[in-house]
């Protein structure tokens, strides 16, 4: 059965015909963080276009066997209820320890005051919680994946 998303992916590439061909490399349904305050703080974020990267713990990806973002990836954005918001694209994809995430990365996530203060406060905790859930320990050299992204369609008729 198609999901909501899944048709307003197919309508978009439809009216989109050059990406469905060009660009799409594989497509993926989600919301940002782990609380619904986060989550729908960072919807936000990315309608405003404020919210230009993502961070992820390499080790969950490996856990789940899920495979990393891949540039040209189209994914739709949930609120944390699951409803449609919009569609991004993946630019750009790395591996980064936790320690060597820089000013201009943190600023491109558009979180807070776009500081690295303020990024490694919030994700220092968001990849504790991530590892401990993994069985794993946070250290300073963890492997994130550092995921940059650009807003590509608003689901105006969803919201």
């Amino acid at each position: 059965m198609e999901t909501l998303a899944d048709r307003l992916l197919r309508e978009f590439l439809a009216a989109h015909s050059e990406r469905a061909s060009s660009t799409l490399v594989r497509s993926d349904c989600y919301h940002f963080s782990d609380t619904q305050e986060s989550a729908n703080y960072c919807l936000a974020l990315v309608l405003s276009r404020d919210k230009r990267a993502t961070t992820s713990v390499l080790w969950a990806y490996e856990a789940e066997e899920e495979p990393l973002p891949e540039i040209g990836q189209l994914d739709v954005i949930t609120d944390f209820a699951g409803k449609p918001h919009c569609l991004i694209e993946t630019t750009g994809v790395e591996i980064r320890s936790y320690e060597d995430v820089d000013e201009t990365f943190a600023f491109e996530e558009g979180e807070g005051d776009k500081s690295l203060a303020y990024w490694q406060s919030v994700h220092w905790e968001f990849c504790r919680k991530e590892c401990a859930n993994l069985g794993r320990e946070a250290t300073l050299d963890m492997p994130l994946v550092l995921q940059r992204l650009s807003l590509v369609h608003v689901f105006e008729e969803v919201i």
